[in-house]
């Protein structure tokens, strides 16, 4: 038996898969404009690069094709285009009013307000172009690329953050926070675990409402999606930002609602282990089905002790 790769090995191996088609997303003749620079100089800020990794765990788990896993790829770089926009309107004055992002100076203390907001909005326009793009050659994508459209929504991530501005400085039950997570970080994350499986069936809105499969990957991906925000508010308590790579203690400091803040920090370890069983037992699931979950457990056990 192999030796199963560890979360470092993982991150290094998506990072080596994802560049190219990252540094492909804009023209040659555009690399000048400002906004351009802004928004490449979030897109290659660093970070593990989390669902551009799921999208790779998934489709190393279906075992796909060499071509279909081209294909995944590109749908991994145009969702790294959208965390990355919404991670930039995230740090706004506005929004969260933060100084720093993996590390570094957040983008709009870097080109400023009105320019960080257009390279969010650049970010995004351009993912949908991408999107139409390979739905021009390859119809059958077209569930896919709305999924994963939609999952950036007020379905999806726009309506958590909605409900997470609409819920500042006011005491919610922990079913509307769960609510807000499930959106705000969980709806992306099912975008990645989800959608390798779509382009691989070429599949339809009505077969993913019926799928085993596809309706496994989407429980996957949202005790996926609440680990990681349980850990994240976690280490908001715990850790520092020069580990953390970003600002902490900014959830007390903005009074928002966080699973450590309802449940306390006990309650809220509690809950991360729960939610870790669940995505075990769905692997479980799948490894009696035969596929290959080793690489999904590596980040199972990230996801419950990561420091950043």
């Amino acid at each position: 038996m192999m030796a199963r790769d560890d979360i470092g090995t993982l991150i290094s191996k998506t990072e080596t898969w994802i560049l190219p088609e990252l540094e492909s997303v804009f023209d040659k003749a555009v690399l000048d404009d400002i906004t351009v620079k802004a928004a490449s100089y979030s897109l290659f800020a660093g970070g593990k690069r989390l669902r551009p990794l799921m999208m790779h765990l998934t489709s190393r788990m279906l075992g796909l094709n060499d071509e279909l896993d081209s294909d995944v790829k590109y749908f991994a770089a145009t969702l790294e285009m959208i965390h990355t926009y919404s991670l930039i309107h995230d740090d706004l004055p506005a929004m969260d009013n933060d100084d720093l992002r993996r590390g570094k100076p957040t983008c709009h203390k870097v080109y400023g307000e009105g320019i960080a907001t257009l390279a969010g909005d650049l970010l995004l326009n351009s993912a949908m172009e991408r999107l139409f793009r390979i739905c021009e050659s390859k119809p059958g994508y077209i569930y896919a690329a709305s999924a994963l459209a939609a999952n950036a929504g007020i379905n999806g991530m726009i309506g958590g953050q909605s409900i997470d501005i609409a819920s500042s400085d006011r005491k919610i039950p922990v079913e509307l926070l769960t609510e807000l997570q499930e959106k705000k970080t969980g709806a992306l994350i099912e975008a990645a675990v989800v959608t390798p499986y779509y382009i691989s069936k070429s599949m339809t809105r009505s077969e993913s409402a019926s799928d085993e499969t596809a309706i496994s990957l989407r429980k996957l991906a949202s005790h996926i999606g609440l680990a990681f925000q349980i850990r994240d508010d976690i280490l908001d308590v715990i850790s520092d930002s020069t580990i953390l790579g970003k600002s902490t203690g900014k959830d007390e400091r903005d009074s928002k609602a966080t699973f450590v803040t309802l449940l306390g920090l006990d309650g809220a370890k509690e809950r991360l282990d729960e939610e870790l069983k669940s995505i075990r037992d769905i692997l479980a699931g799948f490894a009696k089905q035969g596929f290959d979950t080793s690489d999904y457990e590596t980040l199972a056990g990230y996801l419950g002790d990561r420091d950043r």
